[in-house]
């Protein structure tokens, strides 16, 4: 079940679905306008969101920004028809790609078979649209380059194209007066490929980017809201596996022994999974 938290004056959030695949949505309230991240992963998911913080006399959304072009962050978006979608180009011009698809079972199966879906995916969207299957892909109203900075009223949000490994058209919220950073999925691995991977360039340059903003909470889409010290350990974990990825040249057995050589300990399941998506990523 989903439950709706807050953190500081103005930031509410869904917590995450993992069966569903659907991901954390926030809502940022100003004093003028409010803005929602990300739209989910159906109309189901979206309405329960906006109907959730209705009851706690929280209006509609004037604005929605979209992450990334990713299923379980787009679906949702035909539900909120009154509301200024706002995306980056590169997200629009993936988003038009997704317009001549079927979301049957049998059209799911085909692009699965063709790698050109996943199938943890696929098998998401069966769950989640199990009774019908009226996906409307919706493109966003308004789309930035790199950068644009929304002001709600007392409170400000800066939407930035970062990038990534997960997703080559991810953004950013920072809610500057709060604090908070919502990362999206732009810290997670590529998933849409032969094998889960992280590449050393794009990882180190995306923390550089990510640390540049001063933030005290940290939202994952699909965890938990994380601290500034558990970001930072999450960022270090990162670099030095990058690094060890680097000089071992791509040598998992040398990865695993230089790693566990430098946190003097036997490493942890996580910590296996990333150094495999470094070597997949060599």
């Amino acid at each position: 079940m989903h439950s709706i938290n807050k953190i500081g004056k103005s930031f509410w959030y869904i917590t995450p679905i993992s069966e569903t695949d659907r991901p954390i949505l926030g809502m940022v309230v100003g004093n003028n306008k409010t803005l929602m991240i990300d739209a989910g992963n159906s109309e189901d998911h979206a309405q329960y969101f906006v109907n959730e913080l209705s009851k706690m006399g929280i209006g509609n959304p004037n604005i929605v920004v979209l992450t990334h072009w990713h299923w379980d962050h787009i679906f949702g978006l035909s539900a909120l028809p009154n509301t200024v979608s706002i995306a980056s180009e590169k997200t629009k011009k993936e988003m038009e790609k997704l317009i001549p698809f079927s979301w049957s079972d049998e059209a799911l199966d085909a692009r699965v078979k063709e790698g050109v879906e996943i199938e943890f995916c696929a098998k998401a969207i069966k769950e989640e649209f199990k009774n019908h299957r009226d996906i409307k892909i919706i493109l966003p109203d308004i789309t930035f380059e790199k950068r644009v900075e929304i002001d709600l009223g007392g409170v400000t949000c800066i939407v930035q194209y970062v990038g990534g490994d997960h997703a080559a058209d991810s953004a950013i919220v920072y809610i500057a007066e709060e604090k908070i950073l919502f990362l999206a999925d732009c810290i997670y691995p590529n998933m849409y490929a032969e094998k889960q991977n992280y590449t050393i360039k794009e990882t180190l340059r995306l923390l550089d980017e990510l640390e540049s903003f001063d933030a005290d909470t940290y939202i994952p889409s699909h965890q938990k809201p994380i601290s500034k010290e558990e970001f930072n350990q999450e960022a270090a974990k990162l670099r030095t596996i990058a690094k060890y990825t680097d000089t071992c040249r791509g040598d998992k057995q040398k990865i695993m022994k230089e790693y566990k050589n430098h946190v003097k300990r036997e490493l942890t399941e996580d910590e296996m999974e990333t150094i495999a998506d470094f070597v997949n990523g060599y």
